[in-house]
Formats: structure tokens, sequence, C-alpha cells
């Protein structure tokens, strides 16, 4: 194969090869196995274009219109002249596809559902970077500054993705870098050094000085490397939908608009609540008896990182017509049902659809998704709340002080989830925790005394302009200012909470509207409100109020006591017995077929186990990941693999006639040949095979027994190529492996471990590679008939 073959090869896949850093971020690992043809088709264009020869603008024009193509091809066919000529028209259709993705990538949570819009970023994207690749490293004949496109790529993967399994995909994406060099340094050796630093190959040529460039290679290599690790940790933190941790449809929304962003409630909170011009962003019709406690919940943030709050990811599913009976929630507990019509105000576009919580069924027009572990519902492909009309029905749950203080453990898998502590949380927090709950005997009782520390008797004071500061001391600044609002009291209280072992998250939402003289409930900009929810088993996520002179406290919170928030003794039972009581609710206990199948049963919990969802992985994914697994193994242990074998067939039998013994032999000979090259001895055809072991005994520093079998192995090989009727030698592979025994204890660790992981000699298989497809070009260009040619000669 030439150098320029093997490098448009190279540069293909490693495309490829960087770009499966992308398949976290979708649901679907399909659009690899379309991209895969069409990088190749790409490639071979710009292989034609070289060989024509075209100049480098024209391949690259060349190889640009054929993306362009493809790209028509493959997502506007129906609007293409005779399906691939791109026109006026499939040029605005990909225009509007791109939109649509973009829409698509700011409002899905990773993995992201797998829409056209996605796919077509998807795949133009790799293109782009593949045509880049190819220019740089065979049309230009430059592989070094054809890492940057591949590191961009590889960088805006693991910008989005904080999955555990990023290391492997830096692995892939470095090992096409790599091979792509290796693949240069074939034809410049004297700018990267020789494959596998391997001695020459033909004889006669002089001993290997190439350590120079090996290691100017290694060095570049090492530095490429190492900025792709450090661009990542780099990149600024994303925010929304698809970029952010956020579940899906979280919308970023906008100042004037007035949306409510469940994504960063810190900031859009703030500008609700201070808004000059409080405008009604919902109008609510209700069955309830008393709406004081109506609260309309957007989403919950789950996921603590010390600094903020935000939704972890999860997947969605189809609108279902009853939802399941809410986590947790035991069929002793008090509740009734409630009808709710909300009416959208045509200004408001929330992502996110506002309900009272927990809801139990909505009827909505539109594209909307249901999230099962938070119970809400998120827009599909641009949905969202501007001008709808719904109707939820909800659960008014209604617990007793004794149920939750008598709240049995939660399970382990919810447990472990939700009380998780990030370890920048100032000391602070936990600390002041410990006082303000000091002598609590449950968990209920822990989370009162919290509520009423922030609400009743800690010297808080209500303030939407008060500045904190960021970063994790804001909790700690908070807390020592007693200035803030409700974003500030939710995050602190639930983080609170959770240094105690109670599992808990914050709700954003809307606090209770304003009765109106008609009967409807009026929802206003500055009615936006967060609030922690805390788990209780038995009871579920449950309510709590730490904001002072807003929304209600829940009736559940309050004590008989004049100037008192503790419950009296006899309904809190000692801590120990709530603890040791880890008895989790029956399946049967308001656990429903469908909430078994959407895995969100309490054992294990549902806020632990991954929701099932139609759009998730299937088995081409398990394909695709088994295959990359395979890869992933097969290639960094190829060269070991493949020295294992041929040296069990060199060593092994052979034919019981004169020709087999010759060829064993010899077979023999080139083996200890290559264990010699294996551990740091280049080979020197030029010498006889006398000449050759006398080599390796001195530059091996073998032993008098190990020296002698080299010889005779020597001898033996004699005896097969010069005397008339060779005869047979007997041990030949006995002295083989005494020598290769020898040799492996002579040299360094280092040295030991590159013989066996990645030996010298394997590069013979990418020359027999090399000479297989010379003899079969050499065959075909004979198979060709001759042209003629005109005669030069004048008649």
């Amino acid at each position: 194969m030439s150098g320029r073959a093997r490098l448009t090869l190279c540069a293909g896949a490693a495309t490829l090869m960087a770009s499966c850093a992308l398949l976290p971020l979708v649901a679907e690992p399909t659009w690899l196995l379309e991209l895969v043809p069409l990088v190749a088709v790409q490639s071979g264009v710009g292989a034609a274009a070289r060989r024509v020869p075209l100049g480098r603008p024209l391949t690259m024009g060349a190889q640009a219109l054929v993306t362009v193509m493809l790209l028509t091809l493959v997502f506007a066919r129906q609007q293409a002249v005779i399906g691939l000529v791109p026109g006026p028209d499939s040029l605005r259709h990909l225009a509007d596809l791109l939109q649509q993705g973009s829409e698509d990538v700011s409002k899905y949570a990773i993995p992201a559902p797998l829409t056209d819009g996605i796919r077509l970023m998807l795949i133009g994207g790799v293109l782009l970077v593949g045509l880049l690749v190819d220019t740089l490293a065979v049309t230009f004949r430059s592989a070094a500054p054809a890492g940057l496109p591949l590191l961009a790529l590889y960088s805006v993967a693991a910008g989005l993705s904080d999955g555990a399994a990023d290391w492997l995909w830096f692995l892939v994406a470095a090992a096409g870098y790599l091979m792509l060099l290796l693949a240069e340094g074939r034809d410049r050796l004297a700018q990267w050094g020789r494959v596998f630093g391997g001695a020459p190959r033909s004889p006669g040529s002089p001993e290997p000085s190439a350590a120079t460039p090996v290691r100017t290679g290694r060095r570049i290599g090492a530095v490429a490397l190492g900025v792709a690790l450090v661009v990542p940790l780099a990149l600024p933190a994303m925010q929304g939908g698809l970029l952010d941790a956020a579940g899906a449809g979280v919308g970023a929304g906008n100042r004037h608009g007035g949306t409510i962003s469940a994504v960063n409630p810190l900031v859009s909170l703030r500008d609700s609540l201070n808004t000059d011009d409080d405008r009604q962003v919902l109008s609510l019709r209700t069955s309830a008896s008393d709406t004081s406690d109506l609260y309309l919940r957007i989403v919950s943030l789950d996921d603590f990182d010390g600094t903020t709050w935000k939704p972890a990811r999860r997947h969605i599913v189809a609108v279902p017509h009853l939802f399941p009976t809410p986590v947790g929630l035991a069929p002793d507990v008090k509740r009734s049902t409630v009808r709710t019509t909300i009416t959208a105000a045509d200004w408001y576009a929330q992502d996110w659809l506002p309900m009272p919580y927990p809801p139990s069924g909505v009827k909505v027009s539109g594209r909307w998704r249901y999230e099962p572990v938070g119970m809400t519902l998120v827009g599909d492909h641009g949905q969202n709340t501007r001008g709808e009309t719904y109707q939820v029905t909800s659960l008014e749950v209604q617990p007793t002080a004794e149920q939750l203080a008598s709240a049995p453990r939660p399970p382990a898998a919810l447990r472990r989830e939700y009380t998780k502590v990030p370890s920048a949380l100032p000391k602070v927090v936990a600390r002041t925790a410990k006082e303000v709950t000091a002598g609590a005997t449950s968990h209920y009782e822990e989370a009162v005394r919290l509520q009423d520390y922030f609400a009743v008797n800690g010297g808080f004071q209500y303030d939407t302009r008060v500045q904190v500061g960021r970063g994790p001391g804001a909790i700690a600044n908070f807390l020592k200012k007693k200035q803030g609002f409700c974003v500030h009291f939710s995050f602190a209280m639930a983080a609170m909470a959770r240094t105690l072992g109670i599992p808990a998250r914050v709700a954003v939402g809307f606090a209770p509207g304003t009765p109106q003289a008609d009967g409807t409930i009026a929802v206003n900009q500055r009615d936006a409100h967060a609030w922690p929810e805390l788990y209780f088993q038995g009871v579920g996520w449950t309510r709590f109020e730490p904001t002072p002179t807003r929304g209600t406290t829940p009736s559940y919170t309050q004590s008989d006591a004049p100037g008192g928030s503790s419950l009296p003794d006899e309904v809190l039972p000692p801590k120990n017995e709530a603890s040791a009581s880890s008895a989790p609710v029956s399946p049967g206990n308001g656990c429903t077929p469908r909430l078994r199948k959407l895995m969100v049963c309490d054992s294990p919990s549902a806020a632990a186990a991954p929701s099932s969802d139609n759009g998730g992985p299937g088995p081409w994914w398990y394909a695709l990941a088994g295959l990359v697994a395979l890869t992933l193994l097969g290639v960094p242990l190829s060269p070991l693999l493949w020295r294992v074998r041929i040296r069990s067939l060199r060593l092994g039998a052979h034919a019981r006639t004169e020709e087999g013994a010759r060829a064993h032999t010899l077979a023999v000979w080139q083996e200890l040949t290559d264990s010699a090259w294996d551990h740091g001895i280049p080979q020197d055809e030029s010498l006889t095979p006398r000449k050759a072991a006398a080599r390796i005994v001195r530059l091996g520093r073998l032993d008098p027994a190990a020296g002698a079998a080299a010889h005779r192995v020597a001898d033996a090989v004699e005896q097969v190529l010069y005397a008339p009727r060779p005869r047979p030698a007997a041990g030949a592979a006995a002295d083989v492996r005494r020598v290769t025994g020898a040799l492996r204890g002579a040299v360094s660790t280092r040295t030991r471990l590159r013989a066996v992981l990645l030996p010298r000699s394997a590069v013979r298989v990418l020359w027999a590679a090399s000479d297989r497809w010379s003899s079969l070009r050499g065959r075909v260009a004979a198979a060709r008939p001759a042209r003629r040619r005109p005669s030069q000669q004048e008649g």
C-alpha cells in the first residue's frame, strides 16, 4: 500500500475513532453506523482527486462538494434535484434541520433522543472534522496539525459529557491520532522515527540511529495528548438542556419574556421577584378546599455539587394515562383528589409544565413527555406552555406528625443518592445543622427544627436583592449574613438536611397565588418560589417551608404548643427506633404494575434506578458497545497475541520429512533472531548465521549454556542452507527457548515488558501486508491489456 493510501485510510479511521466520544451524548448509536460509509466516500474522493492528480484547492473543493451532496442525500433527498444534487429547497431544509437541532440540544438531557436535527449536527460535524483531517494529513502531508480538529471533536464531547467512561473515549481518540502519526512515520522517518522503533528492514542498512526522532515523536505525542486532557477541563461550564445536567426539556427562557428557568433558578427567580411589572403568569380554577397550600411545581433539583442544585439526568417517556402512585406513599396516609384547570399566559413560554404535586394525571395538548422520577412533564420539539390550557388531577397528601415522626428508614439506594454531600461543602453547614437539631429524637423533628430555624427563630430576613456570593462558600455566607430569598433558604435547608442523613432535594415553581372575585386564582411573576422537599418513607417527598413571609407553613409541621415548634413527646418515637425500622412499603402498597414497569418502586428506589424509555439503549447500542470493547482490548494486545501464535507455530511440531525438517529449522532460526530483536538486538541480514549467533551472544550477554544453544541453532541453519545432504537437528526448539530465557533475564524490566506487549518483530505483519498488496497490484496490472502508444518516430 502506498504512503498516501495508508495515510488516507488512517485519517478516516482516526476521525471515526474520535467521533466515538460523541456516543454518550445521544440515546441511539445508529448515527455512527450511518457515518462510516459517508466518511469512506469522502476519503475515497480525496484519494481519487490526489491520484489524478488535482491541485490541492481542487481536491479540497471536490471533497467539500461531495460532503454537501452526501448530507443532501441522507437528510434532504425529497427536496434535492434527482435526490442528490443540492438546490435552494434542499439547502433551506438543511438549515431548518440545523435550527431544529439547536433547539433540541437546548432542551434535551444527556443522552438525548436521536432527532433529525441532532443527527444532522452529529454527522455533519464529524464529516467537517474528517474533511479537515484528510486535508491536513494527506493533501498537505502534515499529520501532526491534523490532531487539532480531532482534539476539538473530542473536547466538545468531553465538555458536554461527565460520564464515568470519558477516559475510554479519550483512549480511542488518542489511539486514532497516534495511528495517524505512525502511518506518516513510515514515509517521514527523519521527522517522526520508525514504526515501533524497530531496526532497518533492508539488509546492509546501518544500525538504527533513530533514537532522536523517536524521542521527538514521543514528546510531540505526549504534548498533544496532554493538551487533549487539559482542554476539556478549561472549557467553560455550559448551561441548559443537553448542555447541562438538567434533565430533558429545561427551558432557558429569556428575561424579556419572564420565563422561569428551572436550570438556573438563582438568577431567574431573582429577576422574577424583583420585576417592576408583576404580570400574571397562570390562571387556576381548582376543586381544592384550601387553596393556600396549592403550590405549582415545575421541576425538582436533586443534584447538589456544593455550589448549586440542579436537576439530575433522567430518562423521559410517553405521558401515561394515569400516573403511578408517588414513591414511598403508603395506603394509610390520608389523601384527597384535587382537579385543577390551568391556563398559561400567551407570553409565558416554559418548557416544563407547572402542576400541583403529586400529579396523578394530566390532560394537555401538544408534544409533552413524562419524567417518572420527578413526576414532571417536559415539552418535546419546542413545545412549551405559551397560551396552553390543561387539566391536572393531583393528590392532596395529608400526613400526620406521628406518621412522619415514625417513618422507617428509607431504601438504601434512595438514601445513598439523596444524602450525597460534596466534600467542598464548608464544614460550618453540617456543624450548624447539628447545633440547630441538637436533642431531636427523629429525622422529622430535625426537619421541623431546621424549618423553624430559618423561618421563625434564627433571625433570618427575606431580601431578594442580597448578594451572598458564588461557589461552595455561598451557603456558609448566607448562614453568616442571614439575609436572602427563597433560593437561599431552600438550598441551605436541603443541604443541611442531607448532612443529617435526611434525603432532600429542592423544588422550583410557584407559591400559592391570589384568589380572584370570579373564583379563579392568579399566579404572578412574583409568586415564583423554591422550597425544599424531604423524603419520609411511607409519606414520600414532603414539602417544607423555611422561607419567612413566603408561602404557607405545612400543617404537619406546626406545633399545638404556643411559642414552640416541637411536637409533643408522645408522638415522637426515639430516633434509633425510626432508624432501625427499615421495612420498605410493600409493592402491593401503592406500587402499581405500571409503577413497577417504570422501575420507580421503593426497592430499589425509583430515584436511583433508571427509568424505562422506548428511546433508551437498544440492541444496536449493546452491539456497538461490545464491538468497541473488543476493539479496545484487541488492538493493544494484537502484537502480543500475534507473537504468541507465531512462536507456537515456529517451535511446534513439523512434518517428518526432509522438507519438513528444513522448513522447521529455518522457522526456528527466524524465531531466535526475532526474539533477539524484541529484546533490543537489531537484526543484521548481511551476516552469516554463525556471525549472527555470535553477535546475539555478545550483545545479549548470554551465559555459556545459552551461547552454546544459539550456536547449535546457527549450525543447523548452515547445514540446511549449505550442506549437500543436510542432517536434521534435534532439540532446536528447546535451544531457542533456552536462548530466549537468557535474553529475558539479561535486560531491564522495561525492555522485558516491551518485548512481551509491543514486540518489535510484530512489524513483520505490516511488511507482509504491504508485500501482498504490492503483489496483488502487480497481478492486476499484468492482467490489464497493454495500451498501444503512438510512435514517437517520424516516418
